[in-house]
C-alpha cells in the first residue's frame, strides 16, 4: 500500500508566494542599483536582489546573480563572489537542473574555503557562514539524487559550522535535513533524535515552519506503531498550523490522520480526515496532495469491498496523476484499478488497466535509468573536481611549507648556537616524556588485557559451552545454534573493541545487548533488561571498551540470578553537566547480602573488577585532566528492603574522531 509522502523542510531553499509587497522591495532595491557607483555596493545589491528572486522567478533569480558573480570577479571580492555562485545555484535547483546546481554549489564551496586563509577577523564569521550554507546545499543535492552518504556528510560539516556560531535558527534547518537523510536510510532512531533537535529550537524561538517538524515526528512514531505519541504530536502539529497557516502542511496532516486512523481501526474517522485533506487541499489548488487523498480514500473502500467507491476515488486520482504527469502514481492507480475490476468480474477491463499498469511501470523504469545515469555521472563530475581541489590544495600547502622551512633554516643558522642548546634540553625533556608514555600505554595495555580476560574468563566460556551442549542433549538444536551465534559474535566484539582506547557508545551497546541476550538464553530468561541512551548523547561521543561489562556481569550473575522472583537489569547512558553518567542497575539480593552468601568467590571477583576499573579510570583522569569515578550503592525502599544495587560510572566527555 501507498505511505503518507513525508513533509521535508529543505529550509537551505525556503519559497513563498510573491506579493505586492516583496515586487515594491526588489523594484526598490533595483532603483538603488541604477544610482549605485561604488563596486563594492553594487555587487552586494545585485546579489541581494537575485536572493529577493528566489520566492518565484528562478530566471531572474539566474540573470542577477550571474551580474554579481561577472562583478565580483573583475573586483576580486571572494565573499561576493561565493555567493552569487550560491545564489546560481539555489537558482538551478529551482529549475530543475541538479548537475549544473552542483557545480555551483561546489565552486562556491572552493571559494569560501580559499577566502577563509587570507580572512581578516572581521571577515571570518561572513566566510564560515557561507561556507556552511554551501556545504548545505550541496547536502540537499546530494539528498535529492538519493547519494545519502554524501548528503549526511556535507549536513554535518554545515551543522558543524552553525553550532560554532550558536546560530540555532540555522543549525535547526540543517537538523531537520540530517534527519530526513536518516529516514531515507530507514533509520528512524536517528531520524526522530534529529527532528527532536530541531524540534525543540523552532518552538523557542517561534518558528512559522514548526508545524511540519512536529508532523515529521508524528510520522516516524506512526511507522513505529507508538500511536500515542503519534496522535499526540499530530494533535500538537493540528494546534501550530492554526497559529502559523500552512495550507499544504495542513492537508499533508489530514492524510497522516487518515492513516493513523485507518491503522488503528477506525475507517470512519479516516474518511472524515481525508474529507478535510480535499478542502484544504482544493483551496490552493494542489492537484499533487488531491491525487494522494483520492487515493487514500479509494483504499478505505477497497479494503470495506464497496468497489463502485474505490473504482470513483481511484479514478479522481489517476485523472489528476495524469494531468500532473506523476508516474508513481498513474502506476498505482492503474494497478488498483485492475484490482477492482477483477473483484467486479470485468476480466477485460481488469486485463486493459493492467496492460497500463504495466506500461507506467517500464516508463517509470526507464526514467529512474535516466536519473541514475545521470546522477552517476554527476557525482564522477563531482568527485573529480574535489579530488582536483584537494590536490591543488596540497600543492599551495607544500609551497607554503617550503616557504617556512627556509625561512626557519635563515633563523637557525643567525641563532645556531641558542638553538642548539635548546637542541639538547629538548631532546633530554623528549626523551623523558617518551619513556613515560610508553610506561603508561604499557600499563594501558596490560589492564585493558586483564579486563579482556576478566569479562571472558573460561568460567564464563566452560557455561557457556555446557548451555550449548545441554540445548542439544535436550533437542534443542535451535536455540543451541541461536546461542552459539551470539556467543561467536561476542567474542568477535570483545576482541576487537578491546585493541581501540575509545569506541563509540552505540557499539558499547551493541556488545552489552549481545551478552545480556546471551546471558538470557543461558539462564532461561530468567531476567529482563533495557538499555536507555539519552537523546543529548551525540553520534560520536565514545568511552573506553569493556568498561561496564563486570559490573552488568556481577549484576546478573550475583545480583538477579540467586534471587527466586523474576529480576531486571537497567542500563543508562545520560549526560549531567560536564560528564557522562552510565548506570547500571539490577533487582537483585543487593551486594551486601551476596556477599554474605559467597564471601571469598564473590569477594576476590568483584575487588578484581573493581581494582582493573579504578586503575583504567584513573588513567582517563591523566589523559583527559578531568574527574573519573565509580560509586557503589544498595537500592532501598521507605522501609529500608533492599530492591537491588546501582553502580554508577562518572566519566569525562570524549569523542572518538577527537573532534570537538
Amino acid at each position: 500500500m501507498k505511505k503518507v509522502r513525508p513533509l521535508l523542510l529543505y529550509a537551505l531553499l525556503v519559497f513563498s508566494t510573491v506579493g505586492w509587497t516583496q515586487n515594491q522591495k526588489i523594484d526598490s532595491l533595483i532603483l538603488v542599483l541604477q544610482k549605485t557607483k561604488n563596486d563594492i555596493d553594487k555587487v552586494q545589491l545585485l546579489n541581494t536582489i537575485a536572493d529577493e528572486y528566489k520566492a518565484g522567478d528562478p530566471k531572474q533569480m539566474q540573470k542577477y546573480a550571474n551580474e554579481a558573480l561577472q562583478l565580483a570577479t573583475k573586483i576580486n571580492y571572494s565573499i561576493a563572489k561565493g555567493n552569487a555562485l550560491l545564489n546560481l545555484g539555489n537558482s538551478n535547483i529551482l529549475l530543475g537542473n541538479y548537475p549544473q546546481a552542483l557545480q555551483f554549489f561546489s565552486e562556491a564551496q572552493a571559494v569560501f574555503e580559499k577566502a577563509i586563509d587570507n580572512a581578516s577577523n572581521e571577515n571570518n564569521k561572513e566566510i564560515n557562514n557561507g561556507l556552511a550554507r554551501a556545504y548545505g546545499s550541496l547536502g540537499v543535492v546530494f539528498s535529492e539524487q538519493n547519494n545519502y552518504a554524501k548528503a549526511l556528510q556535507y549536513h554535518l560539516k554545515a551543522v558543524k559550522i552553525y553550532e560554532a556560531d550558536k546560530d540555532m535558527a540555522k543549525c535547526s534547518r540543517v537538523y531537520n535535513n540530517i534527519g530526513v537523510v536518516y529516514k531515507s536510510q530507514g533509520d528512524d532512531f536517528k531520524a526522530l533524535n534529529y527532528f527532536i533537535k530541531c524540534l525543540k529550537i523552532q518552538e523557542k524561538m517561534g518558528d512559522n515552519t514548526v508545524g511540519i517538524t512536529t508532523t515529521n515526528v508524528g510520522n516516524i512514531y506512526l511507522k513505529q506503531k507508538n500511536y500515542d505519541k503519534a496522535f499526540e504530536y499530530y494533535n500538537k502539529a493540528k494546534q501550530l498550523f492554526t497559529k502559523f497557516p500552512n495550507q499544504r502542511g495542513l492537508g499533508e496532516l489530514y492524510n497522516n490522520l487518515g492513516l493513523y486512523y485507518k491503522e488503528t481501526k477506525n475507517p470512519a474517522e479516516a474518511l472524515i480526515q481525508y474529507t478535510k485533506a480535499i478542502e484544504t487541499f482544493t483551496g490552493i489548488d494542489d492537484k499533487f496532495g488531491l491525487s494522494d487523498t483520492y487515493y487514500f480514500i479509494g483504499d478505505i473502500y477497497y479494503e470495506q469491498r464497496n468497489w463502485n467507491e474505490a473504482l470513483k476515488y481511484t479514478y479522481l486520482s489517476l485523472t489528476l496523476a495524469k494531468k500532473i504527469n506523476v508516474l508513481e502514481q498513474v502506476q498505482l492507480a492503474e494497478k488498483r484499478l485492475s484490482e477492482i475490476y477483477e473483484k467486479l468480474n470485468k476480466p477485460d477491463e481488469a486485463l486493459r488497466h493492467f496492460k497500463l499498469y504495466n506500461m507506467a511501470k517500464d516508463s517509470l523504469s526507464n526514467n529512474e535509468n535516466v536519473r541514475n545515469s545521470v546522477r552517476a555521472e554527476m557525482n564522477f563530475e563531482f568527485e573529480k573536481k574535489e579530488a582536483l581541489q584537494k590536490k591543488e590544495q596540497e600543492k599551495r600547502e607544500v609551497i607554503y611549507n617550503e616557504e617556512a622551512k627556509r625561512h626557519q633554516q635563515q633563523i637557525f643558522f643567525v641563532i645556531l648556537f641558542i638553538l642548539l642548546a635548546f637542541g639538547i634540553v629538548f631532546l633530554i625533556y623528549n626523551r623523558l616524556q617518551l619513556k613515560k608514555t610508553l610506561t603508561l600505554q604499557k600499563e594501558l595495555a596490560e589492564y585493558e588485557q586483564k579486563a579482556l580476560h576478566l569479562q571472558m574468563n573460561p568460567h564464563f566460556v566452560f557455561n557457556c559451552l555446557g548451555s550449548i551442549s545441554s540445548f542439544i542433549v535436550q533437542n534443542g538444536t535451535d536455540s543451541a545454534i541461536k546461542y552459539l551465534s551470539k556467543f561467536s559474535k561476542l567474542m568477535r566484539l570483545t576482541l576487537e573493541y578491546s585493541k581501540e582506547s575509545l569506541i563509540p557508545i552505540d557499539k558499547e551497546i551493541e556488545s552489552l545487548q549481545n551478552y545480556l541476550e546471551l546471558e538470557q538464553l543461558r539462564f532461561n530468561n530468567k531476567f529482563n533488561f533495557s538499555i536507555i541512551k539519552s537523546i543529548e548523547i551525540e553520534d560520536d561521543m565514545g568511552l573506553p571498551p569493556l568498561l561496564l561489562q563486570p559490573f552488568v556481569e556481577n549484576a546478573i550473575i550475583h545480583g538477579v540470578i540467586p534471587k527466586k522472583e523474576m529480576g531486571s537489569i537497567a542500563i543508562r547512558f545520560e549526560i549531567e553537566k560536564e560528564s557522562l553518567l552510565c548506570t547500571v542497575e539490577d533487582s537483585g539480593i543487593g551486594f551486601q547480602q551476596s556477599k554474605a552468601q559467597k564471601e571469598h568467590s564473590v569477594a576476590a571477583h568483584k575487588s578484581m573488577a573493581l581494582d582493573i576499573t579504578q586503575k583504567r579510570l584513573e588513567m582517563i583522569e591523566s589523559v583527559t585532566h578531568k574527574k573519573a569515578s565509580v560509586t557503589m550503592d544498595e537500592v532501598k525502599n521507605s522501609h529500608g528492603e533492599v530492591l537491588g544495587t546501582k553502580v554508577t560510572l562518572h566519566l569525562p566527555i570524549q569523542y572518538v574522531n577527537d573532534k570537538h
